[in-house]
């Protein structure tokens, strides 16, 4: 085959530094908005679906062949939060978790991933972010990497 040809959908998940609540309504849209056009310019990540509440978000994205998952995310989570603090969104310091979660989707269930994450907001009256990630650990049966 004389070219490479992939396609491996991501599911995204990063919080903010110490879970604070930094992501308020007033611009995550714009900080949404944001990630997506980093990832989609800079990264040649194409972005699905990009949502969340004020201490994290969830992006499912196609990975680019280009790119690591974990540069992929280090960038991202580093760009934006600097241009979090240009902005003066907050009066604190934004800055995200050193970690993140990145699980790979089949193409069978990507409508359904889209759908978890545009349903963050309700999803997140029933159960909190760190119990949405135990949930997730134990599910998959995932361990835990320190970098």
């Amino acid at each position: 085959m004389p070219h490479s040809l992939t396609k491996i959908w991501i599911h995204g998940v990063f919080g903010t530094k110490d879970s604070l609540p930094l992501i308020r309504k007033d611009f995550e849209k714009q900080l949404y908005q944001h990630i997506k056009e980093e990832l989609e310019k800079e990264l040649d990540c194409k972005v699905r679906s990009i949502n969340g509440i004020e201490n994290h978000l969830h992006v499912l994205f196609l990975l680019s062949p280009t790119y690591s998952i974990g540069d992929i995310f280090k960038n991202v989570k580093g760009e934006s939060s600097h241009w979090c603090n240009q902005m003066n969104f907050t009066n604190e310091k934004f800055a995200w978790q050193i970690g993140y979660g990145a699980f790979s989707v089949s193409e069978s269930i990507v409508k359904q991933v889209e759908e978890y994450i545009k349903n963050q907001k309700e999803h997140h009256r029933k159960i909190s972010y760190k119990e949405e990630v135990e949930l997730f650990i134990k599910k998959y049966g995932l361990v835990m990497v320190s970098r």
